[in-house]
C-alpha cells in the first residue's frame, strides 16, 4: 500500500461501519468529481491523485464525496461532508485502525491562525506528522471531530463541511 493509499484508508475507516450512518443516504449526494475542490492548498498548487479502484468501492455510501491531492511534498486528503455522520472518525483512530503508532495529539495553529490537531504516526520505521481540520461554509472550525459531529447534529452548523487531512513524511 502506497503512502496516499495508507491516508485515504486511515482516513475513511470508518466508512466500513454501516451502522454508525446516521440516515438514508440520498442518491443525489454530490461525487467527488462533482465538488468544487481547491487548485491550492497554503499557497501551493494541488495536483489531483486517482483514487484506485478499492478506495472507490470502499467509500461507496459516504455522505459526501472524497479526493486525494498533493503538492509535491505533502498527501492531502479532503472530504466534503453533507450530513452530520458517526462515520468521520478522527484521522489518529484510522491511523491506528491501519497499524501505525500514534503520538499524543497536539493543537497547532498556523501561519494564519487556523488551528489544527495534529500527531505523528509511526509504521515499520516510518513516520509521518499528520493534521486534521474541519470547517463549515461560515465560520466554524474544529480541530475535534466529535465536537464537530455535535455541533452539526443539533444543527449549530450548517454544511456541507470540509475535512482537511494533511500528512507529511517525517525525516
Amino acid at each position: 500500500m502506497n503512502v496516499g493509499s495508507a491516508l485515504l484508508a486511515a482516513c475513511a475507516c470508518a466508512l466500513a461501519s454501516p451502522w454508525f450512518a446516521r440516515a438514508p443516504v440520498s442518491a443525489t449526494l454530490p461525487s467527488a468529481a462533482s465538488v468544487r475542490w481547491p487548485t491550492q492548498f497554503e499557497g501551493r498548487p494541488l495536483r489531483p491523485v486517482p483514487l484506485t479502484a478499492r478506495e472507490r468501492v470502499f467509500l461507496e455510501g459516504f455522505p459526501g464525496a472524497v479526493a486525494r491531492f498533493t503538492d509535491g511534498e505533502r498527501d492531502i486528503v479532503m472530504r466534503w461532508v453533507t450530513q452530520p455522520t458517526r462515520r468521520l472518525h478522527p484521522a489518529s483512530d484510522c491511523y491506528r485502525g491501519v497499524g501505525y503508532s500514534v503520538a499524543t495529539p497536539r493543537i497547532v495553529a498556523d501561519a494564519s491562525g487556523v488551528q489544527w490537531r495534529c500527531f505523528v504516526a509511526t509504521r515499520a520505521g516510518e513516520r509521518r506528522d499528520v493534521c486534521e481540520s474541519l470547517r463549515d461554509r461560515e465560520a466554524g472550525r474544529w480541530t475535534d471531530v466529535s465536537a464537530w459531529y455535535w455541533a452539526a447534529a443539533l444543527e449549530h452548523s450548517q454544511g456541507p463541511w470540509l475535512v482537511t487531512t494533511v500528512a507529511a513524511r517525517l525525516e
